[in-house]
C-alpha cells in the first residue's frame, strides 16, 4: 500500500513542483514564509486527523558552502533556530548558551534538531547531506554572513526548516527535507539567483525520492 505523504512548502511556487507528479498518495500544505507560519500550518494539518505516514519539506535555500553549486538539491541532516537568542554587549548567545534552554532537552540534541530520528536512507543516499540553519531575516550582508558562519558553520540557510523539524519531531512524525540551492549566501544580489533552475531540479529529485520510498 502506498505511503500517505504530506509535502510541505512555504510558497505556491515551491508547491508547483508537485504538478504532473502522479502515481503517489500526496497531500500538500503551503504554509507561508517563516517559522511561525510553518509551525502553525503544519500543526493545524496534523491535528485535523489527516496524519500522513511521512512529511517532506521542500523548497529553495541559500548556500554558505561554495562547494554546493546553485541548482543542487541537498538533504538537511540537522537544523537550528539561528537567530533565536539573547544579544549581550559581548555578542550573540543562543538560548542554550544563555541558560534559557537545555541544549539536550527534547526535541534538541546539542542545541540542534536532527533528522536521524526517522531516517529514510535509501531514498536520499545519492544526495548531499548538509547542516542547515533557519533564520527569520534572510541573510544579505557581509556582517551577518560572518557572524552566522562563525557561530554555526552552516551549509545552507532557509526560513522554515527548523520549524518543520521541530513540529515533526515533537509529533513523532517521520520526515525528511529536500532543499534546492537557488543562490549563494552573499551580500544580496537577486540577479545572481536562479530560482527556476532550483525548482526544476527539485521536481526531478523529489520524484526520484518518491519512487524509492514507494
Amino acid at each position: 500500500m502506498p505511503l500517505r505523504i504530506l509535502v510541505v512548502s512555504a510558497t505556491p511556487a515551491e508547491s508547483d513542483v508537485l504538478k504532473n507528479i502522479d502515481g503517489f498518495d500526496l497531500a500538500s500544505v503551503v504554509t507561508g514564509v517563516g517559522t511561525v507560519a510553518t509551525a502553525w500550518a503544519l500543526t493545524r494539518y496534523l491535528n485535523s486527523g489527516q496524519r500522513p505516514d511521512l512529511a517532506i519539506n521542500i523548497g529553495i535555500a541559500g548556500s554558505y558552502n561554495t562547494d554546493i553549486p546553485v541548482g543542487e538539491v541537498v538533504v538537511p541532516e540537522s537544523d537550528c533556530f539561528a537567530d533565536e537568542g539573547i544579544e549581550e554587549r559581548s555578542g550573540f548567545l543562543t538560548l542554550a548558551e544563555s541558560g534559557l534552554r537545555d541544549p539536550d532537552g527534547f526535541p534538541f540534541r546539542a542545541g540542534r534538531l536532527w533528522a536521524d530520528e526517522f531516517p529514510v536512507p535509501a531514498a536520499t543516499e545519492s544526495l548531499r547531506k548538509v547542516k542547515a540553519i533557519t533564520v527569520n531575516t534572510a541573510t544579505g550582508s557581509q556582517e551577518t554572513i560572518k557572524r552566522l558562519s562563525e557561530k554555526y558553520n552552516p551549509d545552507i540557510e532557509t526560513m522554515e526548516g527548523a520549524a518543520f523539524f521541530y513540529v515533526c519531531i515533537r509529533e513523532k512524525m517521520p520526515f525528511l527535507a529536500l532543499r534546492a540551492v537557488s543562490n549563494l549566501v552573499e551580500p544580496r544580489d537577486r540577479d545572481k539567483w536562479n530560482i527556476p533552475l532550483a525548482l526544476h531540479n527539485l521536481k526531478i529529485k523529489l520524484r526520484e525520492v518518491l519512487l524509492l520510498i514507494n
